[in-house]
């Protein structure tokens, strides 16, 4: 099994986590594209007993960005970690932070959203697919 570190900018917390991710993908929603400052978000899920925080606990902060939904971040350099979607018992730790994980993108989501289209051959959902509470619909590229 393999076992990946995710740290914040500063390196004052480090996270350790399990196994591979569950899936991969990239979400075009404006509240990920205004938390991440980007156009799209690189997600990886994972289930949420696969993370530890191994290092400094004490310097992350959270808040509920929607009911259920925690997005934490480090307090000493404001460096996004991680965004606990609670009703699933899931966490999605920012594909980018995780060393050694190679991003392969399984799916879009809230497509209906973009403000960047991709013409990759992915399955493009309006918003999420029916087995995350989603309508199931796709959406052309």
């Amino acid at each position: 099994m393999s076992t990946y570190t995710a740290n914040c900018m500063c390196g004052a917390v480090s996270l350790e986590i399990e196994g591979a991710p569950n899936v991969m993908g990239i979400c075009h929603c404006k509240v990920c594209r205004a938390w991440s400052a980007s156009p799209v978000n690189g997600f990886a899920i994972w289930s949420r007993d696969a993370m530890t925080v191994a290092k400094g606990e004490d310097q992350v902060a959270s808040y509920e960005s929607s009911k259920g939904h925690d997005r934490a971040w480090c307090k000493n350099c404001g460096g996004h970690l991680y965004h606990l979607l609670n009703p699933l018992g899931v966490v999605d730790i920012y594909a980018s932070l995780v060393e050694g994980l190679e991003f392969k993108p399984a799916v879009h989501i809230n497509y209906e959203s973009t403000i960047m289209p991709m013409k990759d051959g992915l399955p493009k959902f309006k918003d999420f697919p029916s087995e995350f509470g989603g309508s199931g619909e796709t959406v052309p590229e």
